[in-house]
């Protein structure tokens, strides 16, 4: 027990002396961050970093001891960017630098107050995905109200060209599922074009099993929903002799069973649908998950932010290459953020490369979100701020 204490006691000394050179070399680093700042030079130079990991790594007496070099000193230099980033990013309530770094121009004419707004008017114009009784429906209704002048479109592109094109000043599209994940569509989308996200609104999925007025369940002999609709009511269906035919949308298969009038026909769709198209609810709740809900997103083609949102949206893209994501996914960490999903998408024509797609807990008037997007942004391709908004748990 005395040589174990001797050795710790041992230990405990060089960890002291590690410490002491880790805060000289740190001090050392903000020096650099100064005159980067002043000459106009990026904190990340991989070319540099790269030399650095070569030289240090020969400094080691054995290969195992070789890789632990390499992995300290990553993350030393890790630590280092995200200090240099602070500070390049500035420790001050402005926005200047900031707003520049990340590509966002403030509203002409107005100050850094109203760069924090989403005007909302009665009558505003909203286009939403699906028809009359979807679940995007009711999720418009949920957010806008009945004042809105909203209208329905085809598809979840359709959705973004109504914003694109000025048609409708916001678009409600549905992200994400409790159940079957994210809609992988319209995250493709978000990519593609220059729209934001600045609400989020979540419905409970709850099925019910529609028919025209005066059918029976024993007169049902095909029944028609959305594919996801079908999937999520396995349980209920399970026992049941029915055909099961897929349509683009549970409203749809509702308006299907109005037009057609058939007895022996039963759409699986919301209750909503069922009061927009007259039709009866032969069953209540028949989803197999009863927590089942989705999130709708609420977007537009102005880059403005709710001064009290609690949420970020961002994407960016990464070289193919060991430990960027990890680098990355420091931003967060060493500023204490908290992140709440991450996504990858491969991106068309680039092999086995993926665009990533990250929401965390913050707003950008705060200051350790700025320093983390400072990081980000300089560390990433094609990186964008999809949104701040206020999220709904």
């Amino acid at each position: 027990m005395d040589e174990l204490l001797k050795l710790r006691n041992e230990i405990d000394a060089i960890d002291e002396e590690i410490v002491a050179l880790f805060e000289k070399r740190m001090a050392v680093s903000e020096d650099v961050a100064e005159y980067k700042r002043k000459i106009g030079k990026p904190v990340l130079d991989s070319g540099r970093e790269a030399q650095k990991i070569q030289k240090v790594r020969a400094l080691a007496h054995s290969e195992f001891n070789a890789q632990g070099v390499n992995a300290l000193f990553n993350q030393i230099m890790t630590i280092s960017r995200m200090r240099q980033y602070m500070l390049l990013s500035g420790q001050s309530d402005e926005y200047s630098g900031f707003t520049s770094v990340l590509g966002i121009k403030a509203l002409p004419g107005a100050d850094t107050a109203d760069f924090f707004r989403m005007p909302y008017t009665k009558g505003t114009k909203v286009a939403y995905s699906g028809v009359e009784g979807a679940y995007a429906h009711q999720a418009m209704l949920g957010y806008f109200g009945d004042s809105a002048d909203a209208f329905n479109v085809p598809s979840f592109k359709a959705c973004m060209d109504a914003i694109k094109d000025g048609e409708a000043r916001y678009g409600v599209l549905p992200a994400e599922n409790s159940s079957t994940g994210i809609i992988t569509d319209v995250y493709d989308l978000l990519s593609q074009y220059d729209n934001y996200i600045v609400g989020e609104y979540v419905v409970r999925v709850s099925h019910a099993l529609l028919a025209c007025p005066g059918a029976s369940l024993s007169d049902i002999k095909t029944v028609y929903s959305h594919p996801q609709g079908l999937l999520q009511c396995r349980g209920f269906l399970a026992d049941k002799d029915w055909q099961q035919i897929s349509l683009s949308n549970t409203a749809v298969a509702a308006r299907k069973v109005k037009e057609d009038m058939d007895p022996s026909q039963a759409a699986i769709a919301s209750e909503t649908a069922a009061r927009v198209h007259g039709l009866s609810v032969l069953a209540r709740g028949i989803n197999d998950l009863k927590n089942n809900s989705t999130r709708f997103i609420i977007i537009e083609n102005r880059r403005e932010y709710m001064k009290n949102a609690n949420q970020i949206s961002i994407c960016f893209e990464l070289p193919h290459a060991s430990g960027t994501l990890y680098n990355i996914l420091s931003h967060f960490i060493f500023n204490g953020l908290n992140m709440n999903r991450i996504e990858s998408r491969p991106i068309p024509g680039k092999k086995w490369q993926y665009r990533f797609f990250v929401d965390f807990d913050g707003c950008l008037a705060q200051r350790q979100v700025r320093n983390a997007l400072t990081g980000i942004a300089s560390e990433t391709e094609n990186f964008r701020i999809l949104g701040n908004y206020i999220h709904v748990e």
